[in-house]
């Protein structure tokens, strides 16, 4: 697991595309000295976004022939790059978030927040507390308590900056804040359920659902697999079981690619196409950015 890698910098708007076009040239761009001054970024603020990109899946490290580390896009980072840069719709926002959340690493905090803690209302203290017992448990080697504070610091920022902050720093949004999943009042952090689903975006939703099928397999999945299983939608979006309904209802009328809702006494399916989510993504995005131009 990892911790403490963003440099306590949250993601601010516009870092990923400017680290995508500077790796589109040059794959060893984190390890130029002049990387700083090429993308206009303090020094640290380069070694965050090195977290931030492999973070959000748009860029996977690797080691060449060289036995050097490089990064390469994605090709859902160069859908993102391509469609919507500037992450101005809500479904972008939302697959950002569902990366650094739906698995262990190398985002480790966000994916025990968001699928192992189940409290919805909890204080700051309290969070802190429960993440350093966690790690503490499941850890073979001891981790700064520092870097862990950092952790939890970043992780409540990276969606409530600019909400109320004093410090001109924390004025600036992330590009996932619009998601909304998380608030802070009073020292209180709280996991916010989405209102409606375009809170959260009906793209992003059955990405995540094609994505999970895909990974594990499996093209059936109940409604309480999609409610309660880690890096599903009750988990990563906060999604109760209404709103979960209504969305798995809207992809029924799916034009391309339509899922199969049972609804039983005993149990509620859903029969998802097998589909390959990256080229699901693309042809999403095509269709969405054609109709908004």
């Amino acid at each position: 697991m990892a911790y403490g890698q963003h440099q306590s910098f949250y993601l601010r708007d516009r870092w990923l595309s400017k680290a995508v076009k500077q790796l589109r040239t040059d794959s060893r761009f984190f390890y130029d000295k002049e990387a700083f001054e090429k993308i206009g970024l303090g020094k640290n603020m380069v070694q965050s976004l090195r977290f931030w990109v492999v973070a959000t899946n748009m860029v996977e490290e690797k080691t060449n022939e060289e036995r050097k580390k490089v990064h390469h896009i994605t090709d859902f980072g160069d859908i993102i790059d391509r469609y919507d840069r500037h992450i101005q719709y809500y479904d972008t926002a939302s697959l950002l978030h569902y990366h650094l959340s739906n698995e262990k690493e190398p985002s480790t905090v966000w994916y025990w927040f968001f699928n192992l803690l189940d409290e919805t209302a909890i204080s700051k203290e309290e969070l802190y507390n429960q993440f350093v017992k966690w790690v503490d448990e499941n850890e073979g080697k001891a981790i700064s308590h520092k870097s862990l504070k950092r952790d939890i610091d970043c992780l409540i920022k990276l969606y409530t900056a600019g909400e109320n902050a004093q410090d001109p720093e924390e004025i600036i949004q992330s590009p996932i804040n619009k998601v909304s999943l998380l608030s802070e009042r009073n020292g209180v952090i709280y996991k916010r359920t989405p209102v409606s689903i375009e809170d959260v975006g009906l793209i992003a939703l059955y990405y995540t659902l094609v994505d999970y099928c895909y990974k594990n397999e499996v093209y059936t999945v109940s409604v309480e697999e999609i409610i309660n299983q880690n890096g599903l939608w009750g988990k990563v979006f906060n999604m109760n079981r209404n709103l979960t309904i209504q969305a798995l209802h809207k992809l029924t009328s799916h034009k391309q690619h339509p899922v199969i809702f049972t609804r039983t006494n005993n149990l509620d399916t859903v029969q998802i196409p097998q589909i390959n989510p990256i080229s699901f993504l693309e042809e999403e995005y095509k269709r969405k950015v054609h109709i908004h131009s």
